[in-house]
């Protein structure tokens, strides 16, 4: 038999090949915690590198144990704490795209604040909450403005879009002057207009009324909410508007 009828079809298959599996070296993809070459073209940086927690620090620098990094995701630990605290960033934003995929595990809850200020207690006191829960496991009862991609206690969430505990879901914060949107797993949550007047009615009238100084500053803080922990974070990345 003729070697080049048998080694043709072999060397023609192994061509094809190699344009049919993408390069690990192609710029336009990526993996966990890093950022494409598009992206950082576009002016994107990395909240959280899978590795350390550069970046961040505690809310008012309290002390915490229920932090820690396994296998490149931030991890807030439900079980073995003996102090909690909120993480925030160590720069402050105002106009600014923010993306991330997080899950929570069964019966948990926790939220991603912006705009946050080191005035009072608590971060949820001056920053409004992109809220994260467990929407089918939780053990109590949701308000529709308690379920995920909500504006905690302000705007419910226009559809649920949230997948299972356990499963990862994917986040984007656009914070643009007053104009906000919260999106979950490619669906709008949330379209609003922060300090109108019917802003200011809803904060006025339900949970933040006793709180004067929630959702006022135009810059701050991004604030990882420990409440009580079950939560966990990826692929942390933020772009200026």
């Amino acid at each position: 038999m003729n070697k080049f009828k048998l080694i043709a079809p072999i060397a023609f298959a192994i061509l094809l090949a190699s344009f049919l599996v993408p390069s690990r070296k192609n710029p336009f993809q990526s993996g966990d915690n890093t950022l494409t070459a598009a992206e950082k073209k576009e002016g994107w940086s990395l909240l959280f590198d899978g590795k350390t927690r550069d970046g961040w620090r505690t809310y008012k620098n309290l002390p915490e144990d229920s932090w820690e990094i396994v296998n490149g995701q931030l991890h807030c630990k439900k079980d073995g704490v003996t102090k909690r605290a909120d993480l925030v960033t160590k720069d402050q934003y105002a106009s600014f795209e923010l993306q991330f995929d997080w899950k929570v595990d069964k019966a948990s809850n926790s939220g991603v604040l912006y705009h946050v200020l080191e005035t009072q207690k608590s971060s949820y006191e001056t920053g409004p909450e992109y809220q994260l829960i467990d929407d089918g496991g939780y053990p109590e009862k949701l308000e529709d403005w308690q379920k995920s991609g909500a504006d905690y206690a302000m705007h419910a969430p226009l559809k649920l879009a949230s997948k299972p505990a356990g499963e990862f879901n994917h986040t984007r914060l656009v914070v643009n002057g007053a104009h906000v949107e919260h999106w979950l797993n490619g669906v709008k949550v949330a379209d609003f207009m922060a300090w109108t007047p019917e802003w200011e009615k809803l904060k006025s009238t339900g949970k933040w009324k006793d709180y004067p100084d929630y959702g006022n500053a135009k810059s701050g803080y991004i604030a990882l909410q420990d409440h009580g922990g079950g939560i966990w974070f990826k692929n942390i990345k933020i772009k200026k508007l």
